[in-house]
């Protein structure tokens, strides 16, 4: 597609004039998601979002790869204070004490899982749900079924992992496709 062809393309409103969320859109959100890890990941992220902006997330996403060994729940359950500290003077990411521990105990939670894809898919019975939503103000900021996944992730030993920032991980991870009607990118 030629720039003219990208740039009259119909996108969900929330998406700024900003490449690297042009291209997460375009390209990443609201797909399907089946590998256990990226979806840790993307569930972590949106905990680290809380608060701010997805744009701050995506612009430090390779930070966070680089500072997480990758979202290697295996190498980040074993950390301890001291990998806490290193994390709170590393600049590219954000620096948030809470934050960085639960990361550290979402590994362990995580790791307890024989199967995390299996686990987080079987809630839709492995087809994303499809919504039809005509304005981005009719997307709700969470569901009874985020609550339930949020409740169950709680369970598990997940923080940070709220009602609503685990709707915006199912959309994220395309569990929920919330593509408005007259995105280009809706299918």
């Amino acid at each position: 597609m030629t720039d003219d062809t990208m740039s009259a393309l119909n996108r969900c409103s929330w998406v700024s004039t900003e490449q690297i969320e042009i291209d997460y859109h375009d390209t990443e959100w609201g797909k399907p998601i089946r590998d256990s890890r990226i979806l840790w990941e993307m569930l972590v992220l949106e905990g680290f979002q809380a608060g701010l902006s997805w744009i701050t997330i995506l612009k430090k996403r390779e930070n966070f790869r680089d500072a997480f060994c990758q979202f290697d729940p295996e190498i980040i359950a074993s950390w301890g204070d001291n990998d806490i500290e290193r994390l709170l003077k590393n600049d590219g990411i954000v620096r948030h004490k809470g934050k960085i521990t639960a990361t550290i105990g979402n590994a362990r939670a995580y790791l307890e899982f024989d199967d995390f894809s299996q686990w987080c898919w079987k809630y839709v019975e492995g087809e994303a749900l499809i919504n039809s939503w005509p304005r981005a103000e009719d997307i709700p900021a969470s569901t009874p079924l985020s609550a339930r996944i949020s409740k169950d992730l709680k369970s598990a030993g997940f923080r940070f992992c709220g009602p609503t920032i685990v709707y915006a991980w199912m959309q994220a991870v395309g569990i929920v496709n919330d593509h408005l009607c007259t995105c280009d990118f809706r299918h």
